[in-house]
């Protein structure tokens, strides 16, 4: 969707209700574009802590060369505070960013239906609760809208500018515009749970955390081929314990109980465990990792040594992995190729070698040569640092000793993990692009916001639906009706939109 309104303009007086950390980095956005803001807060001494982590924070970006004082003047200058709700009136955005609580947030609007102007826009920064449920009580719901910012909301571009049933379209889009203007980047989304990110994002963490349960791989080597292969910028279980597994887990069960269990969300026992017995991630200096003080980090498992590869013979196009065969000639390794239309694969002394497509390795060798193996999904093959691959339970040793060597003779980090369907970065991007198919599909939000969203809000190398045209629609389909029939589970199942995709031949973007 296309918005052309104008923003509001620059004297429109903008406040912001709740100064902790959220409502502070939302008041410093709006004073930075030029907006006279009022930061509320029935508390004096939050009132303080806010407006002194907005100056601290501005102050080492003075320090940096980054900002001028004067730009540092101006930007606190209009920035004014109140403890009394009266102290709004004249509003014409106003932004709450208090507790999480339905109850209490119907009597904060309430209250400004009550104190500010009709024509004002009033917005929950909410990330979990219904802008549609927290406008129910409101006598003009169509001027409640979502607006929902990233921590920390100077630094992270997204906004998520959310529409309850309620809520009219000229809100949505004046507010969209204005959250543009304020240099982020704004996407239309419906009230759904999750909104865009926290349900798009549930796959990330899933995927890995079932691997691992499964005996797949250690969390370090998780960890490792995510960043490496996937060129994410944490992997799962380093960011799980970044967020707090308490919020993390919560979230995914907000999501499973709001779509009424469906399997796509089922949190896990393995994450509810380590909130049980407190190991919340760095803030309480447990969780997957140890972050006490000399604690031993576990390190990925890489496997080095094998067979020199004397040659490399490529049989029909290998799609998204072309560029592995690029990487081997900038190697100097002596490539055959060989064209074929029905086949795709690689093969390196005595092993046959393929891009995973949902199936145990097992699986396929079972339909063809003993000595298969697969390979994982990278980013971009010729700049991965490490690469996940699986072998056949039938593979010979000589046949794996080949395929090490030749990653090993590509300078990859190389990471052996047992048969798992799908490994580790394929089927996590198949999961997001599925999750982010489905969102579209519902008409929660479009292809484009999808994947600005979860570039912009949790800082994805590519947007899943772009992702996916990389790999190809038919892949990723094809990966997800593999993993569905391996597990025998409802929660692989191909978005119906991904299947309507596959079977037209048509990208989701272009």
């Amino acid at each position: 969707m296309t918005n052309t309104v104008s923003p509001m303009d620059k004297s429109a007086q903008v406040a912001v209700i709740g100064a902790g950390t959220m409502g502070a980095g939302i008041a410093q956005v709006a004073a930075a574009y030029g907006h006279p803001v009022i930061l509320f807060d029935m508390n004096p001494e939050a009132l303080e802590r806010g407006i002194n982590q907005i100056k601290s924070g501005l102050e080492r970006q003075v320090s940096r060369g980054k900002m001028t004082q004067d730009a540092l003047d101006t930007l606190m200058a209009n920035i004014s505070t109140a403890t009394e709700i009266e102290a709004l009136s004249d509003s014409k955005l106003v932004i709450e960013a208090i507790i999480e609580d339905l109850g209490i947030k119907r009597g904060l609007l309430a209250n400004l239906e009550a104190t500010c102007a009709t024509d004002a826009i009033l917005a929950t920064n909410t990330s979990s609760i219904s802008v549609t449920a927290l406008g129910a009580e409101m006598k003009n719901p169509e001027r409640l809208v979502g607006m929902h910012f990233f921590n920390p909301a100077p630094v992270m571009k997204l906004v998520e500018i959310v529409s309850g049933l309620a809520t009219s379209q000229e809100v949505a889009d004046l507010t969209h515009a204005t959250a543009t203007a304020w240099g982020k980047q704004a996407v239309y989304t419906k009230s759904t749970p999750g909104f865009i990110v926290n349900r798009v994002a549930r796959p990330f963490y899933a995927e890995s955390l079932r691997i691992f349960e499964e005996g797949g791989a250690d969390l370090a080597t998780l960890d490792q081929v995510i960043k490496g292969a996937g060129n994410f910028r944490m992997g799962p279980f380093e960011l799980m314990d970044l967020i707090g597994h308490d919020v993390n887990y919560a979230v995914t069960c907000s999501v499973f109980d709001a779509y009424y269990q469906d399997p796509r969300f089922l949190p896990s026992l393995t994450q509810k465990a380590l909130v049980e017995c407190g190991r919340l991630g760095r803030k309480s200096g447990h969780g997957f990792y140890d972050y006490a003080e000399g604690a031993d980090k576990p390190t990925a498992a890489v496997t080095t040594g094998g067979n020199a590869p004397a040659q490399v013979q490529v049989v029909g196009d290998q799609g998204v992995a072309n560029a592995l065969i690029e990487r081997m000639e900038a190697k100097g390794l002596n490539v055959e190729k060989q064209a074929s239309d029905t086949e795709s694969y690689i093969k390196v002394g005595n092993a046959r070698l393929c891009l995973t497509d949902g199936r145990f390795a097992t699986e396929v060798a079972a339909t063809g040569n003993p000595d298969t193996a697969l390979f994982d999904l990278a980013l971009d093959y010729n700049t991965a640092t490490a690469l996940a691959v699986s072998f056949a339970d039938q593979c010979s040793e000589d046949a794996q000793q080949d395929v090490i060597g030749l990653f090993n003779a590509l300078d990859i980090n190389l990471s052996v993990i047992d048969d798992i369907p799908g490994l580790v970065v394929m089927r996590t991007v198949a999961m997001l692009a599925n999750e982010a198919s489905d969102a579209v599909n519902q008409g929660v939000c479009t292809a484009a916001d999808a994947d600005v969203a979860m570039r912009g809000g949790v800082n994805y190398p590519q947007g899943p639906l772009a992702w996916a045209d990389a790999i190809g629609v038919s892949h990723v389909f094809n990966t997800l009706s593999n993993l569905q029939q391996c597990y025998g589970e409802d929660r692989y199942r191909p978005s119906a939109l991904l299947r309507r995709k596959f079977f037209a031949g048509a990208p989701f973007h272009g």
